[in-house]
């Protein structure tokens, strides 16, 4: 035993770590999601893990969170890392992306991305501090077709659809409606009854009403927001149901238009799947149109599960373009997280290896390699016991890690290679060289 005293291992607050089995279910849905995102013409980027302070810092409250890189014997005089910083989202590193290549770029630019991203905020059930987002965006010079809004969310309708996630809802709202509204009001600053109002699924209605007296509002201004926050549907009516209220303005007319377009044009989709909330308007500052919010239904106060929405410039602060753009992003590891906790993720075998090859003896190894090497070129995962020991010991080790089938190459000249299905039991002759599972 060594002297070297033993740090004992413990999990890190806000930051998830899972077994094989786990690990192995997260990644396959990564592969579906890309799949999916490609199939609707999405290229994939990534940018670092870092992004200059300055970039990180040009938009966003949530900029506010966000962990600085320093080197810890770092050199007092060199500052140089002190610039920089984690990203909090993929929205902003997208944004710097396509500034500093837009003239390699193709426009629309459609774009998906999926990489972890750090938030230096408070860890909680559903908030972490190291997690794994999935974004799509379209971005383009001067103006993005509105069909974008409704073609996103059918998008990741289909992604979180397929992978068969407990009941959940796309709710969706314009901020237009929103600032449109409250300016029709004569409320002076609509952006802060925004951000009020946006917390009504948290404080409740009671809580958002003091809020709002609290901001300057008078009674009949407090009851207006409230009647248009509480409004829901899942098809255009709501239009209707906003307008019966009374309020007008040009930006209200606006966003009106464009929110009975996206709920028309996602009117195919399964009832409930796509609800519009007039309550939500997304905490970040930078979107000015469509947003939304996934929720799952069966846990109301859990966090979104998808979000994004249309923003008007956000390259702005780097390039003398005007490059608007919308986006939605899939909170993958607060959905994973939330499967594990309740216990209803569906994990299969601790490896990928789809057969064991087992080593019949020192002398025989070589046999051993070639038969996993004739497998492998099949397409098959396979993987070679590590040593020749028993037999017993050796299908344990398969029985253990989930894997499916054992191969025995020859163990005397003359005789053949065989086959056992573990799951059945079932032990049969074999050629590596035509053998299916």
């Amino acid at each position: 035993m060594s002297d070297q005293p033993v740090v004992r291992p413990a999990p890190i607050s806000g930051f998830s770590e899972w077994l094989p089995e786990v690990r192995l279910v997260e990644l396959h849905w990564l592969d579906r999601i890309r799949a999916t995102f490609e199939r609707y013409g999405f290229a994939s980027i990534e940018t670092p893990s870092v992004e200059s302070l300055d970039v990180l810092t040009a938009k966003g409250e949530t900029s506010q969170e966000v962990y600085t890189l320093r080197r810890l014997q770092a050199d007092p005089r060199d500052t140089s890392d002190a610039k920089l910083g984690l990203h909090f989202d993929l929205t902003v590193p997208f944004a710097r992306y396509v500034a500093q290549h837009f003239n390699d770029l193709v426009f629309p630019f459609k774009r998906y991305q999926m990489q972890r991203v750090w938030r230096g905020e408070r860890p909680q059930e559903g908030r972490f501090r190291e997690f794994t987002q999935c974004d799509i965006d379209v971005i383009n010079v001067d103006s993005v077709p509105l069909h974008f809004d409704a073609e996103l969310p059918r998008i990741i309708h289909e992604v979180l659809t397929g992978l068969g996630l407990p009941p959940w809802s796309l709710n969706i709202n314009n901020r237009k409606i929103l600032q449109g509204f409250y300016e029709g009001l004569g409320i002076g600053d609509p952006l802060a009854v925004i951000r009020i109002a946006d917390k009504l699924d948290k404080i409740g209605v009671a809580g958002v009403s003091d809020l709002l007296a609290g901001a300057g509002l008078s009674p009949e201004q407090v009851t207006a927001c409230l009647d248009l926050a509480q409004i829901k549907g899942s098809d255009a009516s709501v239009v209707d149901e906003i307008t019966r209220l009374g309020v007008k303005s040009d930006l209200l007319a606006e966003g009106l238009d464009e929110l009975g377009f996206v709920l028309e044009s996602l009117a195919d989709l399964p009832d409930g799947s796509v609800v519009a909330d007039l309550s939500i308007a997304r905490g970040l500052d930078y979107y000015t149109g469509t947003v939304y919010e996934g929720k799952f239904l069966d846990w109301p106060n859990y966090g979104s599960i998808c979000s994004g929405g249309r923003y008007a410039n956000l390259a702005g602060s780097f390039i003398r373009r005007d490059l608007p753009g919308i986006g939605l992003s899939i909170g993958l590891t607060r959905i994973f997280a939330k499967l594990v906790a309740e216990g209803l993720l569906q994990t299969g075998p601790m490896t990928p290896s789809q057969v064991l090859v087992v080593v019949p003896s020192d002398e025989r190894r070589a046999d051993a390699l070639a038969v996993a090497a004739r497998l492998r070129e099949r397409g098959y995962n396979t993987e070679i016991y590590h040593q020749a020991d028993k037999l017993k010991k050796q299908l344990k080790y398969a029985s253990q890690k989930g894997i499916p089938f054992v191969w025995f190459p020859p163990f005397e000249d003359g005789r053949p290679h065989e086959v056992k299905d573990m799951a059945s039991g079932a032990q049969t002759e074999a050629d590596p060289g035509t053998w299916t599972a």
